[in-house]
């Protein structure tokens, strides 16, 4: 107790003036979205780079060898979210954040300068997954610091509208990415996309992430970690400490489940189910996929905002609901329909299914866990899962497709979403139960 004393005494908490705490927000919102960009580029642009990197006349085989790549880079997601989860609840949120922001841009301009299969032979697709598992590193690390430090960062009784702007700003990136795409269909020739042109967005991220590397050094630290720090604990932002907290891991592993699934479904794997099954044209495709992204993105804080007024918990059970009723229905009728505005209709019926899981989830599993091991607690087990099932979504829909049974998928889908309703229905509702307003 002595000793607790005197560490606050001669580190007083600071608290984080209002003025401070929005540019706080902004600044990792901001990097928040550069890195989720570098890592969407990769996807968006796949349908371009696959021939470079895996020469075969097989377009279906040609996504399935860079799904497998983006798959594999989520496996590095968990190692990402304990590493960076640990440092930011034992050195800071702010030091993390900083550091994983740098990481990201040397693995998207990696990215950018790897010659082709036709240049370098079998170093090209080797350089590719090593840049790709870098990505995973940084991305896994992300999330959980990110998560924290907005939920920390938000004023009380506006934690969900400012924490959703994790989502906002996470789409943001993969809107980014596909405008770019969008512009440089437009410009470039379709050789010379797949010539060169794809490598034009990864250097780009690489110097936008160094942009986010500079605001992030410039962030305040949150009044949360500031009075964790004060407390005497070798156990912070370990492993075993967070093994203390099994009800909110479960709790984080069941409710991000069918989330990640109808996230990556809707989102990164939509726009090759347009091209392959729905046989638009990669403009059509990319066209599409912007506008019904760049809503999704605005609706975000509009959730977040009625999650703070009616709780958490009805919004999570209203996704898993209608998820686990219409994804079947909507992926189906999808399918079969060629005019742009139905198909468009139909994407954004599902985005705002799963706006019911995507605008809150990073609040819910920030007010599960104490400050001590806040980061950790949030990131890991979530990493573990989107690694488990967001990152072999897409790979899992191409592979379902590849052996005839597309429709396969789709109850695949249904069934995760229905788990994660189960876990809606008897978890308590974290709004009136958060760690973060109890200070713990």
């Amino acid at each position: 107790m002595v000793s607790n004393t005197i560490y606050s005494e001669m580190e007083p908490l600071h608290p984080v003036p209002a003025g401070h705490r929005l540019k706080a927000i902004v600044s990792g919102s901001v990097g928040n979205l550069v890195e989720w960009y570098d890592w969407y580029a990769y996807a968006a642009f796949s349908l371009y780079f696959a021939p470079v990197f895996f020469p075969g006349k097989d377009a279906t085989a040609n996504l399935l060898n860079t799904a497998g790549i983006f798959a594999v880079g989520f496996l590095m997601r968990p190692i990402g979210g304990w590493l960076f989860g640990s440092l930011a609840d034992r050195k800071g949120r702010k030091w993390a954040m900083t550091l994983s922001v740098l990481l990201m841009s040397f693995g998207s301009l990696v990215i950018a300068v790897t010659p082709s299969y036709a240049s370098i032979g079998i170093a090209a697709p080797v350089l590719l997954l090593s840049a790709r598992l870098l990505q995973g590193l940084s991305v896994g690390g992300e999330y959980g610091t990110a998560a924290t430090y907005l939920s920390e960062m938000a004023v009380k009784g506006k934690r969900g509208f400012y924490s959703s702007f994790q989502y906002v700003t996470l789409i943001g990136g993969q809107l980014i990415a596909v405008g770019i795409q969008l512009i440089l269909q437009n410009v470039l020739t379709a050789s010379q996309m797949q010539g060169w042109g794809w490598r034009i967005p990864f250097l780009v991220g690489a110097i936008l992430s160094l942009i986010a590397f500079y605001l992030r050094r410039n962030m305040d630290e949150t009044e949360a970690f500031q009075k964790s720090k004060s407390t005497a604990n070798d156990k912070k932002g370990s492993l075993k400490e967070l093994l203390h907290h099994p009800r909110a891991v479960a709790t984080v592993v069941g409710l991000t489940l069918g989330g990640t699934i109808a996230f990556y479904t809707y989102t990164t794997y939509m726009q090759k189910f347009l091209v392959n099954t729905v046989h638009l044209t990669k403009g059509q495709s990319t066209l599409l996929t912007f506008i019904s992204l760049f809503i999704y993105a605005a609706v975000q804080p509009l959730f977040g905002l009625l999650s703070d007024r009616v709780g958490r918990r009805p919004l999570l059970i209203s996704f898993g609901i209608l998820g686990t009723l219409c994804t079947v229905p909507i992926l189906t009728t999808l399918s079969h329909t060629t005019g742009l505005f139905p198909v468009f209709l139909l994407m954004m019926a599902a985005l705002l299914i799963v706006s019911g899981y995507t605008s809150i989830n990073a609040i819910v599993k920030a007010e599960l866990f104490p400050a001590s091991i806040r980061a950790l607690g949030v990131g890991f087990p979530y990493s573990v899962t989107v690694a488990l099932f967001g990152g072999t979504a897409e790979y899992f829909a191409l592979w379902f497709k590849n052996g005839g049974n597309e429709a396969g998928y789709y109850w695949y889908t249904s069934a995760c979403i229905f788990i994660s309703l189960l876990v809606y229905v008897f978890m308590k509702d974290t709004k009136k139960n958060s760690l973060i307003e109890k200070g713990a």
